[in-house]
């Protein structure tokens, strides 16, 4: 294999001839051997980062500050990036030290490199096209990387909101094809007063709703970058009205309406918009999961166990026991809610431990919260298309579990008061009767009221309606 040599304050290291990234990038690679996952695995990042070199660059050039020629090659290596092309050479691990700073340089040379070539000009030649004076040019790690970041998730949050619109519209339709059938509803795992099937599919659907609300209204909290702050907030080594420019220039090309923060100081040294987004994806999380513990118990059996619903089967279950089939996408759910909820105490102690003006710890903050957004799209994907939209009701087992029971009992309460009511109850479980039977039996009530207190729309509370 070719190399060539590279130098940087530390000294020489070689690298493959044919690698666009450099010297940094490489050092990098061998210090941080990690998590496994590069940043080319998030190509979405790499994506937002050449988007603020692209801006920044153009932005350098009205200023006056960058030949246009060499702005226009860095713009051009930009849009490959963009594009979707050489992000193989993006290296470096997610989780690294340094405050981000090994992947702003990973893309700094990766460009400057792609731009020599838009010059006609050999790797390496960081005289004519240089990572740090070009492509940095006017930039900080502390900037381009949070501001980056953001842009990153808010170009996700889309996808993540029609995962779960779409899973929505899945129980929606679920609970108007169940919306017939009526069951015992539960209270602390115990028999509770009746429901109807749709309705509980109805509340599920209620409850992924309102987290597309909190997810919109959170994650207009990421549109304040700090670009052009540089290191700290104070904005040195940056021309004139740079910041302003810059910002207009990658909401520009990133379509996001990105504004300035309020104060750059402020918004370099503090991760509060980070903790609340994680935050959000937790609660996203947390309901995703009590909805698929539900899903299990509903179907739990299917002898032996609840029997109400019948999820598809999508894979064999046993490697001992044949003909067993397991719950196994509502598992892998609540898997991934429990990632959820560990990843957001990880960018809580990340946001906590940040010191003075500059948070160090944003790498694995940005990689538990890219991580969140990521499983919690597939996992509601996977959720919606390989369980929810199969979903069967066994309409006699819900029929039967209904009739056997005691629950039915809290329907006398105005006929016969609470007290007889919980009497009627335990003589109808220690006998082995329904609740029907000792009624009558002890002519506490006649054939008649027991039939106006057991109409449906008295059982389900909506008499008077």
């Amino acid at each position: 294999m070719s190399t060539r040599t590279e130098r940087d304050s530390l000294g020489e290291w070689v690298v493959p001839a044919e690698a666009d990234y450099g010297v940094h990038t490489a050092r990098a690679a061998a210090n941080f051997p990690i998590t496994g996952t590069l940043l080319r695995h998030y190509p979405e990042l790499v994506v937002a980062l050449a988007m603020a070199k692209k801006a920044a660059a153009e932005a350098n050039a009205k200023l006056g500050a960058l030949d246009p020629r060499i702005a226009s090659a860095i713009s051009a290596a930009c849009d490959r990036l963009i594009a979707g092309e050489n992000h193989q050479h993006f290296i470096v691990d997610m989780v690294q030290g340094g405050a981000g700073t090994s992947t702003n340089m990973n893309a700094n040379e990766v460009i400057a490199n792609m731009a020599l070539r838009e010059l006609g000009e050999a790797r390496g030649r960081y005289d004519i096209v240089n990572p740090n004076d070009h492509v940095n040019l006017s930039q900080s790690t502390n900037d381009v990387y949070p501001t980056a970041v953001r842009l990153t998730m808010l170009r996700e949050v889309p996808a993540l909101i029609s995962a779960q619109e779409f899973l929505k519209s899945a129980l929606e339709e679920r609970a108007q094809a169940f919306h017939h059938i009526i069951k015992v509803g539960r209270t602390q795992l115990m028999d509770a007063v009746p429901m109807r099937l749709g309705s509980e599919f109805k509340a599920f659907a209620v409850t992924v709703g309102e987290d597309i609300d909190r997810l919109r209204e959170f994650a207009s909290l990421l549109r304040e970058v700090n670009l052009g702050g540089t290191a700290i907030g104070t904005g040195i080594n940056t021309p004139r009205d740079y910041s302003r420019i810059v910002i207009n220039r990658l909401a520009a090309i990133s379509g996001v309406p990105l504004v300035p923060a309020g104060d750059l100081i402020e918004a370099t040294s503090d991760m509060g918009a980070f903790v609340t987004f994680s935050g959000v994806l937790k609660r996203i999380a947390v309901k995703l999961s009590k909805i698929c513990n539900d899903l299990r118990l509903l179907n739990s059996g299917p002898r032996a166990g609840l029997g109400e619903i019948r999820l598809p089967a999508v894979q064999a279950g046993s490697s001992i026991m044949p003909g067993k089939v397991n719950p196994v996408i509502p598992e892998v759910v609540n898997q991934i809610a429990y990632q959820v909820i560990g990843n957001d105490l990880t960018v809580t102690l990340g946001a906590e431990a940040g010191q003075l003006q500059l948070n160090a710890m944003e790498p694995v903050i940005v990689f538990n919260i890219l991580q969140s957004m990521r499983m919690l799209s597939r996992g509601m994907t996977a959720l919606r298309e390989k369980c929810i939209m199969g979903i069967e009701a066994d309409e006699e087992r819900c029929r039967e579990l209904l009739d056997h029971s005691l629950v039915a009992v809290t329907a006398l309460n105005p006929y016969i008061g609470y007290d007889e009511a919980s009497r009627v109850a335990k003589q109808a479980l220690k006998t082995r009767s329904s609740i029907r039977d000792v009624v009558l039996a002890e002519k506490l009530m006649t054939a008649e009221q027991l039939s106006e207190a057991f109409a449906t729309d008295n059982l389900l509370g909506q008499r008077g309606r």
